[in-house]
């Protein structure tokens, strides 16, 4: 039975799940055309701003003439912009001023970035895709209690940018929190958000762990990484076997950022009862793609949060100023770099991050990494899926499971003609033979890329990868050692060389 304070809930869901279905349905068969009303739209909101006036919004008529006067941007293009809407600047990117700077350091580089949260795109998107999300769960579990119950949300940090007051910059996480609407805040565990926000990690475990530990959670949400330390703290500190014990009414688990394939084991080892997992692509610039389906591993890509979708062919990702292509153009399972215009006040914004598109009709992806996420020194173009796929199915072979990982490509010799990947492992549960796991992974990741394959023929120009056993909590440790522990920080799958791998065996070494 449904309590009587999720009632009113799960009536509000059904009332919104049906007037959505038809607004997701016309964009599910109308693509293109909802795609161009929203540039349209985007355009004409923006055209006396100080982007729109410079930049000759008034002459753009469609998406052509908008791909022929508005060049492809990165972050660093944005920036003088961005640090006038930081002074309180009002219209520079969107109209209005902003309150709001997500703070993003991304997971391939070493700049932070500032990305503008206006309230369309807060309203329009963010949290347009969490109701979404809910909703579209409510209609593949019409059975669910979800709504009975508190939502677990694992935020960041947030703080006022120095000389203006009436302006903040944090975690998307942090922002999304402060700004909950009631229906949302009065569910929401633990309490006080304000309080939370204002804490460093470690007192925020402590809080939460305190203070959740009370409440009847049925959702979290958050990073895969962060969520399984919270939870394994709640069954240490309440002398427990599994999570249920303390939750008997969680079902579902919100997440994004991260693969959830590597951890779903460790979720599984600490659970009495199926959780069900949803993942969605909320990024700091912008909520694009949600899971609508029971159990699918790609996302419903949503194309009318306010968003203009274009695409780069991976054979451009280095050009400045690639060909792209729009929705009609994409073929299925071809990495494509992602580019943005939006009611954020982002134009023709390029995201670096990339996917593929698993359907057509609808339009659905996979998230499959970063344009500098890919190891290539010998032709192989290993990229961050191959790697998942290819660790997991490792695991599952050798009855082990993954803590953390990372990669990094080194040479044997001086004149760089041979190389291998030196891969660094932490175990939940270590494989009986780590010789023998190291074989399943070489063989799995040239099941999933050819080109590896052919440059593993005969140990040239790639001999077997090199794998590094860590102790537990060593990648803990070196995000604390860095201030990075909590929010939106994850560790880097792949890296450019072998640097920040000695980092970490230094620290673990020193300790």
């Amino acid at each position: 039975m449904i309590s009587s304070i999720g009632k009113p809930l799960n009536n509000f869901f059904s009332w919104y799940l049906e007037r959505r279905m038809v607004e997701i349905e016309n964009f599910k068969s109308n693509p293109e055309i909802v795609q161009q009303q929203t540039l349209s739209n985007l355009i004409s909101s923006a055209k006396s701003t100080q982007f729109g006036i410079s930049n000759n919004f008034s002459s753009i008529y469609n998406s052509s003439s908008f791909k022929s006067i508005i060049p492809l941007r990165k972050y660093e293009d944005f920036e003088p912009f961005i640090k006038k809407a930081k002074n309180g600047e009002p219209n520079v990117l969107w109209p209005g001023k902003v309150k709001w700077f997500a703070q993003s350091s991304g997971t391939s580089s070493n700049t932070i970035k500032h990305i503008p949260i206006t309230i369309d795109s807060l309203k329009k998107c963010h949290y347009k895709g969490g109701k979404d999300l809910l909703a579209i769960y409510y209609r593949n579990n019409p059975n669910t209690q979800l709504f009975s119950g508190k939502h677990l949300i694992m935020g960041g940090n947030e703080k006022h940018l120095p000389g203006n007051d009436k302006s903040v910059s944090g975690d998307l996480s942090a922002i999304i929190m402060k700004n909950l609407p009631w229906w949302c805040e009065w569910r929401r565990s633990p309490n006080k958000v304000k309080s939370l926000l204002q804490k460093n990690w470690v007192d925020k475990l402590k809080y939460i762990v305190k203070h959740s530990s009370k409440d009847n959670v049925q959702i979290i949400a958050g990073v895969p990484s962060w969520v399984l330390i919270i939870m394994n703290e709640v069954i240490k500190e309440n002398n427990l076997n599994y999570i249920h014990e303390i939750w008997p009414s969680l079902e579902l688990y919100l997440h994004g950022g991260m693969n959830i394939a590597p951890y779903k084991k460790n979720f599984e080892s600490i659970s009495s009862k199926k959780i069900n997992f949803y993942q969605n692509y909320n990024a700091t610039e912008g909520f694009f793609g949600l899971q609508s389906e029971n159990d699918a591993d790609d996302m419903l890509l949503m194309l009318d949060y306010g968003i203009y979708y274009e695409f780069i062919s991976k054979d451009n990702w280095k050009e400045d100023q690639p060909f792209t292509l729009s929705l009609e153009d994409v073929e299925l399972n071809t990495p494509y770099e992602v580019v943005i215009s939006s009611n954020g006040g982002l134009w023709r914004y390029r995201l670096e991050d990339t996917v593929i598109f698993t359907s057509i009709n609808p339009f659905k992806i996979k998230v499959i990494g970063r344009t500098k996420q890919f190891i290539n020194i010998a032709g192989e173009e290993l990229m961050i899926q191959h790697l998942e796929t290819a660790i997991n199915k490792a695991s599952e072979k050798c009855l082990c499971s993954i803590g953390e990982y990372t990669v990094a490509p080194v040479f044997k010799n001086s004149n760089k003609s041979i190389g291998f990947h030196y891969w660094l492992i932490e175990f939940c549960e270590r494989p009986d033979d780590l010789s023998n796991f190291r074989s399943i992974l070489d063989i799995e990741l040239q099941k999933v890329n050819i080109d590896y394959k052919s440059k593993r023929e005969n140990n040239y120009p790639l001999s077997k990868p090199i794998i590094k056993e860590v102790p537990k909590n060593t990648f803990y440790n070196w995000l604390e050692s860095q201030n990075k522990l909590g929010g939106q920080h994850k560790i880097l799958r792949i890296n450019e060389n072998k640097d920040k791998i000695n980092e970490i065996l230094e620290m673990e070494n020193s300790n």
